[in-house]
C-alpha cells in the first residue's frame, strides 16, 4: 500500500501557521523561507522577511519543540553596505539553509543586486554573532544546500542554476576549503507533464538515513492561473551522494491551506529546513505563500520508500 492511501505524507501541524509578521518585534511583511536546525534540545529558525521596501532580511526564532518559537528583538543578519559584501547584498539577502558540520553553523543564502543572484555562505557557532566567509557562485545559481559531513575529505553541495538553459536542474558540486568549488556535474531535471515540469531546485539540508540522504526539494508546475509550488523527495547514496537512488514520483506536500494558497505568492509551499527526530519523524518546515510559516512532520521510512518503490527517472 503506498503511502498516499495510508493518508497525507506530511501531517500539517493543527497550530499552523507558527510564525507569521505579527510574532517579529520589527515592522517586516512578511515571514517565510526559513532554515531550521536543532542542537542542544533547542532549535533555531533563521527565517527570511520583505520589508515595507520589497527587499529582504534574515531573522532568527528560537523554541524549544520546534512548535511555539520567539523571534529575537532585531535582524540576524541585513544586507551589508559596503565593499564585495555590499556591492553583491545590494537587493537583499534570502532563503537561508543552515548546515552543522564540524562545529559550526554555516548558512547558505541568496545574494540579490543589479549583477543576479549569487550565494553568499556565513557561519556562527552560538547564533549570537555571525561572520560572512565568502560568494561561493558565480550569478546566476539559487537554493545551495550543504552536506553535513565530507566526502573523500572534500564538502559537497546541491544548487539550482537560475536559467533555462538545462532547464532549472538540480546539480552538485565539490569543494576542499568552502570558497574554491568545482567537479559539477546535473543530477535531477524536472519530469515533462509532471508536478515538477517547470523546475526543481534543493529545499531543506540533506539528511542521514539507514536507506540514504534524503533531500527535500521543490518543485514547480506552470498552470493556466499561475505557478504552482510543491514539495517532493530524493534519496541519494550514503557514499556517494552523486548518485541517485530515486527520485519520489508524486509530491509529499502542496498549497491546501488557505495560507498556502493566497499570500505574497499564491500556491506555494517552499521548504529551507528539516529537523529529523530520534522517534523515525522528520519535521518539515515550509513557507505558505511566500507569507508565513509553517511545519508538519513526516514519517522518515515512508519518504525513503516513495524514492526507492516509486520512482521516476531522474534525468
Amino acid at each position: 500500500m503506498s503511502p498516499k492511501k495510508m493518508g497525507p505524507v506530511v501531517q500539517r501541524y493543527a497550530g499552523n501557521p507558527i510564525l507569521t509578521r505579527d510574532d517579529v518585534p520589527y515592522p517586516v511583511a512578511t515571514v517565510h523561507n526559513a532554515g531550521v536546525v536543532k542542537t542542544d534540545g533547542r532549535y533555531f529558525m533563521v527565517f527570511r522577511s520583505h520589508l515595507f521596501n520589497g527587499r529582504s532580511i534574515l531573522g532568527l526564532a528560537e523554541s524549544a519543540d520546534g512548535y511555539s518559537f520567539k523571534v529575537r528583538p532585531e535582524p540576524f543578519m541585513a544586507p551589508l553596505r559596503d565593499g564585495v559584501w555590499g556591492e553583491y547584498e545590494e537587493y537583499g539577502i534570502e532563503d537561508p539553509r543552515i548546515c552543522q558540520i564540524d562545529g559550526d553553523f554555516l548558512i547558505t543564502y541568496s545574494a540579490y543586486s543589479r549583477h543576479g543572484v549569487r550565494i553568499g555562505l556565513a557561519r556562527t557557532r552560538d547564533f549570537l554573532s555571525v561572520e560572512r566567509i565568502s560568494m561561493i557562485t558565480q550569478a546566476d545559481l539559487r537554493n545551495v544546500v550543504l552536506f553535513p559531513q565530507r566526502f573523500g575529505g572534500r564538502y559537497v553541495r546541491l544548487d539550482r542554476p537560475h536559467s533555462e538553459i538545462s532547464p532549472w536542474s538540480m546539480w552538485i558540486s565539490y569543494s576542499p576549503d568552502l570558497v574554491h568549488w568545482g567537479d559539477s556535474k546535473v543530477l535531477v531535471k524536472p519530469a515533462g507533464y509532471h508536478w515538477d515540469e517547470m523546475k526543481i531546485g534543493p529545499g531543506a539540508t540533506p539528511f542521514k538515513t539507514e536507506k540514504g540522504w534524503l533531500n527535500i526539494y521543490h518543485g514547480v508546475f506552470r498552470t493556466m492561473d499561475g505557478a504552482v509550488y510543491r514539495l517532493g523527495v530524493i534519496l541519494h547514496d550514503l557514499h556517494d551522494p552523486s548518485k541517485i537512488l530515486g527520485v519520489a514520483d508524486e509530491w509529499i506536500l502542496q498549497p491546501e491551506d488557505p495560507w498556502e494558497i493566497t499570500g505574497y505568492v499564491h500556491n506555494v509551499v517552499f521548504t529551507c529546513g528539516a529537523v529529523p527526530e530520534e522517534d523515525g519523524t522528520v519535521k518539515i518546515y515550509w513557507g505558505g505563500a511566500d507569507k508565513v510559516m509553517c511545519v508538519g512532520a513526516a514519517n522518515i521510512s515512508d519518504l525513503a520508500a516513495m524514492c526507492l518503490e516509486s520512482s521516476r527517472s531522474p534525468m
